[in-house]
């Protein structure tokens, strides 16, 4: 998943983009509330993670613009600002979750899973299609019962793939989930990683529709 994290601070954004990537997600960083608005206005997010107290633009007017423009996608507010009335001006923003600083990166990571998983309607954290088995949480492919091992770019594509099982996913789609700013791109690395999990899941996991795609079957079809 590409997400969007918006911090000001230099030490805690570095932190919060290696522990984002390091749970599987793309991640654009900027800091401040100019540059976020450019990014949103621009790149194809899956989610947000946005501080409030920023230079340039206040968080909370980000937030209030982005909804103004019909976009729904998920906002997960980090924020010093702690007060209950703090909290209530978020959410009445369009915030879908708040996080007060210090919080533990895993709860961070496994609210955003939750935030992401409401938004493509998948009632159980856990991903199936066809014979292989995604947990987001664990970060744990099974395949026919056996755990496969992945590398992060692996697993990165395979989860957007299992995401919408039965429909393609083009070269450049897979890309935006596997890469952010300034990331060199192969010309043929989306091929790579498909080559790499037909290898360990079987060749018949993942189908290419020439001209259109990728797909990776639903569960019970063949």
């Amino acid at each position: 998943m590409r997400i969007l994290l918006v911090e000001d601070d230099a030490l805690l954004g570095d932190a919060l983009q290696v522990g984002l990537r390091q749970a599987g997600h793309a991640v654009d960083w900027v800091r401040d509330g100019v540059s976020a608005g450019t990014a949103l206005a621009t790149g194809d997010y899956a989610a947000v993670v946005l501080d409030l107290g920023l230079p340039r633009m206040d968080g909370l007017d980000v937030l209030r613009h982005l909804r103004a423009k019909k976009k729904t996608l998920p906002v997960l507010i980090l924020t010093a600002r702690d007060t209950v009335d703090d909290r209530i001006r978020g959410l009445d923003a369009g915030a879908d979750d708040y996080l007060v600083k210090p919080f533990d990166l895993g709860e961070l990571n496994a609210r955003l899973r939750a935030l992401l998983r409401r938004a493509g309607g998948q009632p159980s954290p856990v991903l199936a299609a066809g014979d292989v088995t995604l947990d987001p949480a664990m970060r744990r492919v099974v395949c026919e019962g056996r755990e496969v091992e992945l590398s992060a770019k692996e697993y990165a594509l395979l989860h957007a793939l299992m995401q919408q099982p039965g429909r393609a996913l083009s070269r450049a789609q897979l890309e935006e989930h596997l890469y952010a700013w300034g990331d060199e791109i192969g010309s043929n690395t989306v091929e790579v990683y498909i080559h790499h999990l037909r290898r360990k899941l079987g060749a018949d996991a993942i189908r290419t529709l020439r001209g259109i795609g990728y797909v990776i079957a639903k569960s019970g079809s063949h």
